[in-house]
């Protein structure tokens, strides 16, 4: 992992790990993988890094959060990840959120909010949950407009991808 020298101020911090974030999600992009990228930060350095990779690994489980939080737990030597904090380009889903609450992670910083599965405030909040043993603080909004531009440039050229598919399957049925 690279140890990553900036400006002494919390801003600057998260953009520049939330930026770091991004590069991993085009990472997944170009591995045909909905671009979700994420870091997770401790003592200063980035410990864990991960992309979506659940197509090409054939496993739902292989988003781009739990992939940080393997390798940070790897490199920490320990699953508990109190004092670390975890930047994801999109908010994350139940499963993630989960993973969160159960490694114990200081803090989770995600840019884009996600208004279909997001656990971190938008559809529901896990990481704070009353019932639950630890509450994650959480951030949203960092980057937001990078990380939602990202993601909807890629849906925008899916479903046109898509479209295109069907339209020459109907050709060639058109042509028989």
């Amino acid at each position: 992992m690279r140890k990553l020298v900036t400006d002494n101020t919390d801003e600057n911090h998260d953009e520049l790990y939330m930026r770091r974030a991004i590069e991993l999600a085009s990472q997944a992009e170009a591995e045909g993988e909905v671009p979700v990228g994420a870091v997770v930060v401790y003592e200063g350095r980035i410990v864990g890094e991960g992309w979506n990779r659940s197509i090409g690994q054939h496993d739902a489980t292989a988003h781009a959060e739990m992939m940080a939080l393997r390798q940070a737990g790897k490199v920490i030597q320990n699953y508990r990840l109190l004092d670390a904090t975890l930047y994801v380009t999109l908010e994350p889903c139940p499963m993630c959120a989960g993973a969160m609450v159960h490694s114990r992670i200081g803090k989770v910083i995600f840019g884009a909010s996600d208004l279909k599965t997001g656990a971190a405030g938008s559809v529901m909040n896990l990481l704070s949950y009353d019932e639950v043993n630890h509450h994650v603080d959480c951030q949203s909004g960092i980057l937001d407009e990078e990380c939602r531009a990202q993601l909807q440039a890629f849906f925008k050229r899916r479903r046109a991808e898509k479209k295109a598919e069907k339209k020459a399957r109907r050709a060639a049925l058109d042509n028989q």
